[in-house]
């Protein structure tokens, strides 16, 4: 590590630090790598919703391996360069499986709620018409007409299962912010998904 620059040193430290749990070492770790990383990831996925979504999902992994990188055996760009590489490549592979979400409870003042209840719809929710949706493209499709944040904070809440309160401390927004990001996310999540299915189903 003698002949390594400062910032891949301040690196190895973040990671090292996310490696045993420290959320605030994985958000400075995002912070610096971040456009290096979509970078990375456009040159294969030239689709740039898409690669904003893949980004996110490099970070999940980024968050559960930080703890086995080693320093002797690479650089820290080097070992996430990879890491985004290797997530994209086999996104391209894979671009016909259904799309897997997990939904979450989250603590809304004091009172446990889910994150759809803030959806107030008897019609079927996000998750049932995702499960219906047989091609993975009209998700990909509907996930481009959200803002960059909204795809961002959903990611977050539903590949990484983070709270809103979360997803707020990790992009550094107000906690009302984050909520509405999602809420209006699910609900235009829902409103073209319904649509593809509706299209599908004529």
């Amino acid at each position: 590590m003698d002949d390594w620059s400062d910032r891949n040193r301040e690196l190895s430290q973040l990671l090292a630090r996310a490696g045993i749990g420290d959320r605030a070492a994985f958000a400075a770790l995002y912070d610096q790598t971040a456009s290096h990383l979509l970078g990375v990831v456009l040159r294969i996925q030239r689709d740039r919703a898409l690669a904003e979504d893949l980004l996110q999902e490099v970070y999940v992994n980024v968050w559960r391996a930080a703890k086995s990188y080693d320093a002797a055996q690479s650089q820290p760009l080097t070992w996430l360069t990879s890491i985004a590489r290797n997530r994209t490549i086999d996104s391209l592979r894979r671009a016909r499986s259904q799309p897997q979400f997990r939904s979450t409870t989250i603590a809304a003042d004091d009172e446990e709620s889910d994150v759809y209840d803030t959806v107030a719809d008897d019609a079927p929710g996000p998750l049932d018409l995702l499960s219906r949706a047989s091609d993975a493209r009209a998700l990909a499709g509907c996930m481009q007409g959200l803002t960059a944040v909204q795809r961002q904070s959903v990611a977050l809440a539903f590949y990484d299962g983070l709270s809103h309160a979360e997803v707020a401390e990790q992009l550094k927004q107000p906690l009302g912010t984050v909520k509405s990001w999602v809420r209006r996310a699910l609900i235009a999540l829902k409103s073209c998904l319904d649509a593809a299915v509706q299209g599908e189903a004529g």
